[in-house]
Formats: C-alpha cells, sequence, structure tokens
C-alpha cells in the first residue's frame, strides 16, 4: 500500500491532493476505481482526465490547470515513466519471494559453481564447470551446459536452455523455453545429401538484455554470435550464427535474423521483419513490420515493404498499388479503342 506523497516522491512529481490518501492498486485510467493509481500521457482524451475516478492520478505538467474530479493529481513530465516507477515498487512489494540455494532434485555437477544468493529451482541440471553467479534465479527445468557462464543478478524462467560454452552478462532476464546456444543452421550439400557443418563456436549476451519466450540464439560456427548490452528481444525471435546485434536494439515478435548479420547500436526490427544473410542494419535505422531486408541499411534509415526500400518511397509503391484495378480497366478499354497493330 502506497500514500500519494509516497507516489509523488517515487515519480519525482508535483502532488496536489491530500499526501496521507492511502491506495492499494494499479489500474488504466478509464476504469480506476477511488483506492486505486492510474495515470494519462497527455490531454487527447480529456474527459478521460477530467471525470476520472482514480484515487491518485499522475498526469503530464500540461495538465496542471484543467479541472478534475480526480482528488489526488501527480504533475510531472513524463507519466508513463512516472507509473512505470510505481509498478515496479509494487512489482517489488509483491513478488513472490524466492529463497536462495539448491533444490534438492536439482542436478549440479560437482565442479560447477553456484554464487552467493542464487537460486537453482526443482528439476534444473546445471553441467561441468557450468558458473551461476551470485543471485541469479534459476527456475525449475532449466539446463545450463557445460563450461557456461551465468552473469549475477540474472533470471531464468522455467525450461530456458543455455548449451554448452555460451555467456550471459549481469541482469539477464530469458522467458520460458527459450534455447541460448542451439547449433547454427549451416549445411554443404554433397550429392542428394545435406551434411551438417559443426558449430563450434558460442553465444554472448552482454548485461541488461531480455529475451522472450519461445526465442532462438544460435551459436556461431568458429567465433560467437552476440547480443549487445540493453538489448530487448520479444517472443518468438529467431537470431542465427555469427549475428552480431548492437546496443540497446528493440526485436520484435517473429522476426528473423540470417547468419552473419549486424545489427548497429538502436536498430529497431518490426514484427515478422526478416533479414537476409550478410546484412549490415545501420544504428539506429528502423525495419518495419514484415519488411524483407535484402541489401545494407544505412545508419537511421527507415525502410518498409519486400524488397525493403526507404519508407516514403515504399508507401508512394503502395498508394499506386492500390489503384492498379482501376489502371487496369482503363488500359483494357484503352486497347479496344486503340487496337495495337498487327504485325
Amino acid at each position: 500500500m502506497l500514500t500519494a506523497g509516497e507516489i509523488a516522491k517515487i515519480c519525482g512529481g508535483k502532488l496536489r491532493g491530500e499526501a496521507a490518501c492511502k491506495l492499494d492498486g494499479l489500474a488504466p485510467a478509464n476504469s480506476a476505481g477511488a483506492s486505486q493509481v492510474a495515470y494519462v500521457s497527455d490531454l487527447s482524451d480529456k474527459a478521460l482526465f477530467e471525470n476520472s475516478r482514480a484515487g491518485c492520478l499522475i498526469a503530464p505538467l500540461s495538465a496542471e490547470n484543467e479541472k478534475t474530479s480526480c482528488p489526488n493529481v501527480v504533475y510531472c513530465e513524463n507519466p508513463l515513466w512516472a507509473f512505470t516507477l510505481v509498478m515496479r515498487r509494487v512489482y517489488d512489494d509483491t513478488k513472490p519471494a524466492i529463497a536462495p540455494g539448491v533444490h534438492p532434485s536439482a542436478v549440479i555437477h560437482p565442479s560447477a559453481k553456484i554464487g552467493g544468493g542464487a537460486s537453482v529451482g526443482a528439476f534444473c541440471v546445471v553441467e561441468k564447470g557450468a558458473d551461476i553467479g551470485e543471485g541469479s534465479v534459476i527456475y525449475p527445468h532449466c539446463f545450463i551446459g557445460e563450461n557456461s557462464r551465468v552473469g549475477a543478478g540474472c533470471l531464468l524462467y522455467p525450461n530456458v536452455v543455455i548449451r554448452e560454452n555460451c555467456e550471459l552478462g549481469a541482469r539477464v532476464i530469458i522467458h520460458s523455453s527459450s534455447v541460448i546456444g542451439a547449433d547454427g543452421f549451416r549445411y554443404l550439400r554433397r550429392g542428394e545429401k545435406h551434411e551438417k557443418i559443426p558449430q563450434l563456436g558460442r553465444v554472448v549476451i552482454e548485461d541488461d538484455v531480455e529475451i522472450g519466450a519461445l526465442s532462438a540464439v544460435d551459436r556461431a560456427m568458429l567465433s560467437e554470435t552476440r547480443v549487445g548490452a540493453g538489448t530487448k528481444i520479444d517472443n518468438l525471435v529467431q537470431i542465427a550464427h555469427n549475428v552480431k546485434i548492437g546496443r540497446n536494439c528493440i526485436v520484435v515478435s517473429q522476426a528473423g535474423v540470417a547468419g552473419s548479420c549486424e545489427l548497429g547500436d538502436g536498430a529497431v526490427l518490426g514484427g515478422q521483419a526478416g533479414i537476409a544473410d550478410h546484412v549490415k542494419i545501420g544504428s539506429g535505422a528502423v525495419v518495419a513490420a514484415q519488411t524483407g531486408v535484402m541489401a545494407n541499411i544505412p545508419d537511421g534509415q527507415v525502410v518498409f515493404g519486400s524488397p525493403s526500400r526507404p519508407r516514403g518511397e515504399a508507401f508512394r509503391i503502395e498508394a499506386v498499388l492500390s489503384k492498379l484495378p482501376e489502371m487496369y480497366k482503363f488500359f483494357r478499354e484503352l486497347r479496344k479503342k486503340f487496337p495495337p497493330a498487327e504485325k
């Protein structure tokens, strides 16, 4: 339970109302009740702000002179970020406590190292030479392969697989059923057969990366596949062998990055984007959803379509395509009036 005054302090905002007012929940602004905290990002829906029933509303500074029925309002520069800070506080206060230690059913190789305060859940397997950092939480049914390293403060949800010789930095979060270090998809055709090329490299996941559920980051053939610090990867994403992803990138659900690609810092891949092998995506570039990229993208460019084109050009092409039936009808009528000369 938080008071309106505590919420204002967490947000770094200015409170108008009663600091001692107690709040016991969070809710969307359109359904929040008298004991709950909500937020509005801006005044685009003015009626939502004016008629809010929330016990405490986090609002933009631009709303300071506007009327509202809400008894307690915290004004701040970025309401969504402020509300996020409140949610983090509530989450920290209410999340299930996980006791450090190793569950009796877990199988830990004698040479593996488990850091202080770490937790290894039921039916986990930690192989020879593996190292789990201080304070990391390994939920049940996870597998940590031989000589792999999990940094301090990591969180691996159930059924995560970290294959051999892979490395996770600090505070990495990996959601259920994702696989780090599966073999890269590399075969050589010999006659009628596809012969497997061994994948002897590894995967390095740097600090503060989060990887969603059912995603895969494949090991390199000889060197390493690397995901840069602060990058966030959604559910159902495929990162192939030898890929280098920069810092603070965003990769949205069902995107696929083929082998030996490079993403610069801050690049964004929209949902279902597909990147052909050996392509370089520049820093700060944005690949829109369902875009197919087969050539390098310069820094900061926004692309769309398949094949990818600069967004403005792609939108103009789409506008013309929408008129093709009308244009074709006109063309057929024109051919009737002016048939082509016979050869």
